[in-house]
């Protein structure tokens, strides 16, 4: 099922801006998954835009600045049209390049924004995430360093992503918070335990990242352990290895007979899901499935006019809890790593 027509506009939160009911995760384009096409990226980013799609998602930390950096013409070409999301905290140790570093204070955060408004070549940004929480900054500290960014005119609005339930309820007694973005999926549902409940309550945006499973719920891999290239960063993830990956892979089966009787892909089934949530609890969903390729663009926005039915919505139910390994091998600096 595809469409050529221009998807549903939701707005992100309360007070927040009016985006396509699906955006685009860009983090692909120039890291994480191995060799891109520039090219087939940048036909992707114009597909997208024809598409209704105009909530791009990035970070400084994607390709240590090289994405933000790559997408900056296509923002400018169509600045009055996208609403650009970007984010910080993470970075490298400088004594240790392979460890990550989380960084919420609020000095950091001021040399973050300025690097980002620089390989954006924008004046102000739309939305701004804090990346991954320290708990160890108070949220006083990160999130009225940010407010302040919202004053100065640097930042439009504010996000948070992979907080608990509680601590995006105390970031939005500070400021308001227009967006919520973590992982949630047929695979990954840890979300809907706090954090999903209080953006609901707060009339947060929720903004899921890999919605497909990072591409597992599409049913594209065969043997997801051994068919990634050497530079895939799910290599290191613990469902896409071993017996694991096998155990994942069964549990497509009743994703995939919904996708026939519905004339859809798999991964049409998996983000539908996630798009129906917006009517199943209440809230806004604005889910941003990241891709390389128009052809699945078009694929993935085809994914906002499946409508599932209560049966189908109770057979996907049991999926997530058994599904086979973390979603990351440290989930320390996850949501459910502080409940």
């Amino acid at each position: 099922m595809s469409t050529t027509t221009p998807i549903e506009r939701v707005p992100l939160g309360t007070g927040g801006p009016l985006v396509g009911v699906q955006g685009l995760g860009c983090m692909g384009m120039s890291f994480a998954y191995g060799p891109t096409d520039a090219d087939a990226a940048r036909a992707t980013l114009d597909r997208a835009l024809e598409l209704g799609v105009t909530l791009y998602d990035t970070a400084d930390m994607y390709g240590a600045g090289a994405n933000e950096t790559f997408l900056a013409p296509f923002f400018r070409a169509h600045r009055d049209e996208v609403t650009i999301a970007t984010k910080f905290a993470i970075g490298l140790d400088p004594d240790d390049p392979g460890r990550r570093l989380i960084r919420n204070d609020a000095p950091y955060i001021r040399q973050a924004v300025e690097g980002s408004l620089r390989r954006l070549d924008v004046d102000v940004i739309d939305l701004y995430y804090m990346h991954r929480r320290d708990p160890a900054v108070p949220l006083e500290e990160s999130v009225g360093a940010m407010a302040e960014l919202v004053r100065e005119g640097k930042v439009k609005h504010l996000g948070l992503s992979e907080v608990t339930g509680a601590e995006l309820r105390a970031a939005h007694a500070i400021h308001p918070i227009a967006a919520l973005q973590s992982e949630w999926s047929l695979f990954s549902r840890d979300v809907e335990r706090t954090a999903v409940p209080a953006a609901r309550d707060l009339g947060v945006a929720f903004v899921p990242y890999s919605p497909l499973g990072r591409g597992f719920l599409t049913g594209s891999f065969a043997d997801a352990g051994t068919e990634l290239g050497d530079d895939d960063f799910r290599r290191t993830q613990p469902r896409f290895t071993g017996d694991n990956a096998a155990a994942n892979r069964a549990l497509l089966r009743p994703i995939q007979d919904i996708a026939a009787a519905h004339r859809a892909t798999p991964g049409q089934i998996a983000l539908a899901w996630v798009q129906q949530q917006a009517t199943e609890r209440g809230m806004t969903v604005v889910p941003i499935p990241g891709t390389r390729r128009p052809s699945r663009v078009e694929e993935n926005t085809g994914a906002t006019r499946v409508r599932l039915t209560e049966e189908e919505l109770t057979a996907l139910e049991p999926i997530a809890a058994q599904v086979a390994g973390d979603r990351y091998a440290d989930m320390s600096s996850t949501s459910a790593g502080r409940e």
